[in-house]
């Protein structure tokens, strides 16, 4: 069973690993091990370093893309919320003005 504590890497280390994975010929496992890392977790980082200059696969969305979406998907969620409640209350205005 893995622990529960998840390590948090600087975005200066994250840009490091990737640029030893560019600069070395060798396998994102390779650097990894290396480093000491999971290779899943470099291979994540390297994946969306490659997506945000534009070489990853296609349709693959960008680091910006991913926060835009994001936040959409937040403002959407509350914009469905605040319907709900207008909705709601429409129908409780309709039944008093029927008084």
């Amino acid at each position: 069973m893995g622990s529960k504590y998840t390590k948090r890497y600087t975005e200066e280390f994250k840009r490091d690993a990737i640029a030893l994975v560019d600069s070395s010929g060798k396998t994102v496992t390779a650097v990894a091990r290396e480093l000491g890392i999971s290779s899943e977790s470099l291979r994540g980082w390297y994946r969306r370093a490659k997506a945000d200059r534009s070489e990853g696969a296609p349709g693959e969305l960008t680091t910006a893309e991913r926060e835009e979406l994001r936040r959409l998907r937040r403002q959407n969620a509350e914009q469905a919320k605040t319907i709900e409640v207008l909705r709601k209350a429409a129908v409780l205005f309709a039944k008093e003005s029927d008084r």
